[in-house]
């Protein structure tokens, strides 16, 4: 008796050390990964921009991830908090807010094509100038606004929480808006320039006619007539990212030496929001037709 005993508990004391080493094992191997992960990082740097190196949140890509996070959680708890509270109305805050992204987007798209065109810029492949030349140096700067514009496009959500307007956080708005910030810290980091810029001139240029449209929605009933041309604004978001593919398929073909991995990328990234655009508008648009005609 006292031999199965004492055979029991060498076994549970065995079974205890394999755990711990199992465990010690593990723990290494996280460790190391995360040592990896890092070193791979400090590789990278290498190859980073040095003029964005000192600029504002270009440091370290800690306080970019910590403000998606911040919007993942204000996404999540957000409605929660807001349940037992009465709506927003947040009319003027809104006309205001548009008007300046209206303006901020028109600055950064218009700063992008005037610098293009002063130098040159071929418009399908076009590496980037690390030079101090003045036009490179605006047009690193005009990128940087646009990467800070996505950050201030989180309003954008934090404004349908607090009026209460919780149909509106889609996958698609939350996937956009959460992504967008952080990839273009990444393309502010790396690729100032080049091949960066077209997408991001586009896409301000659309942002002008979206967030004007929002300002003109939020001055009320008033002017609700005459702002029929919504849904073309979703057919102009769907030919910019079908430019975008179009344009990143024929640089990879054409073996446009811009960052490869990028156009790759790119390509995917621009795929997916054809995608999620294009039910966006099928549900929106399509159906409702189709309803009206049977009706």
């Amino acid at each position: 008796m006292i031999k199965i005993i004492y055979e029991e508990k060498k076994i549970r004391k065995l079974n205890k050390m394999e755990y711990t080493s199992s465990k010690y094992h593990i723990d290494e191997m996280l460790i190391n990964w995360i040592l990896k992960m890092y070193q791979n990082y400090e590789w990278t740097l290498t190859f980073s921009d040095k003029r964005v190196a000192d600029w504002p949140l270009m440091q370290s890509p800690i306080p970019t991830v910590a403000l998606i996070l911040i919007y993942l959680s204000t996404v999540r708890y957000g409605p929660q908090i807001m349940k037992s509270r009465q709506p927003f109305q947040l009319r003027w805050v809104l006309v205001f807010y548009n008007l300046f992204m209206t303006l901020l987007n028109l600055y950064i798209a218009v700063e992008l094509l005037v610098c293009a065109l002063q130098r040159n810029y071929n418009w399908s492949c076009q590496l980037v100038d690390h030079s101090d030349n003045p036009y490179e140096i605006r047009i690193a700067k005009a990128l940087w606004w646009y990467y800070f514009s996505k950050l201030l496009e989180f309003c954008d959500t934090f404004f349908f929480i607090l009026r209460k307007k919780n149909n509106q956080l889609t996958f698609l708005h939350i996937y956009h808006h959460s992504t967008m910030f952080g990839l273009w810290w990444i393309g502010v980091k790396w690729v100032p320039g080049g091949s960066a810029l077209p997408g991001a001139m586009a896409n301000s240029f659309v942002h002008v006619l979206m967030y004007l449209y929002y300002t003109l929605s939020a001055i009320g009933p008033a002017i609700q007539p005459y702002l029929w041309w919504k849904k073309y604004l979703t057919i102009i978001q769907l030919i910019q990212f079908a430019s975008a593919v179009a344009m990143g398929i024929k640089a990879i073909i054409y073996d446009c030496q811009f960052t490869r991995w990028m156009q790759y990328a790119l390509v995917a990234y621009s795929f997916s929001f054809i995608v999620l655009f294009g039910n966006f508008y099928v549900n929106s648009y399509s159906k409702k037709k189709i309803q009206k005609k049977e009706e």
